[in-house]
């Protein structure tokens, strides 16, 4: 689906949910990553992840696409348009818009917990880390000698 196919489904979405015209721009927009779609006050735009239409289909689109007009159809009256006002709960209800986007399947791999241990070289305190850190820069809290960065095997060892 290109922008111009979105542009119609979000104006046919209007007219068949809302009974009214949408009169602004829709589009894909490939940055958004840990949302559905977004509607912009501003000019009165409304952005959808493509994403959810290639891993979840036409069904979850035309939800976001709901909810996304349920901001600008509210926003354009001057009524509630945000998620906490009264307005905009009852009119998700009215066309029965998802208040949330369904997640997506989870494409990259997430950091793993790894904990990255260092040992001081004089006291033989051990540091626990999250991040690695410059062994050059930081010194140990204690002594303040010189950290090593320590070997798996090693931090299991005690």
């Amino acid at each position: 689906m290109r922008d111009k196919e979105l542009q119609w489904l979000v104006e046919e979405v209007s007219l068949k949910y809302f009974d009214k015209p949408f009169r602004h721009q829709a589009f894909f927009n490939s940055r958004l990553k840990t949302t559905g779609g977004r509607y912009m006050l501003s000019d009165h735009r409304i952005e959808i992840n493509r994403a959810y239409l290639e891993q979840l289909g036409m069904d979850e689109l035309i939800g976001i696409i709901k909810h996304e007009l349920c901001h600008y159809h509210l926003h354009i009256e001057g009524k509630g348009y945000q998620h906490r006002d009264k307005d905009f709960k009852d009119l998700m209800i009215k066309v029965d818009a998802p208040r949330f986007c369904s997640a997506l399947p989870q494409q990259q791999k997430r950091k793993s917990n790894k904990t990255i241990f260092y040992q001081c070289v004089n006291c033989h305190q051990v540091y626990r880390r999250k991040r690695r850190m410059d062994t050059k820069k930081y010194v140990c809290g204690k002594c303040r000698g010189k950290l090593l960065l320590m070997t798996p095997e090693d931090a299991m060892k005690g």
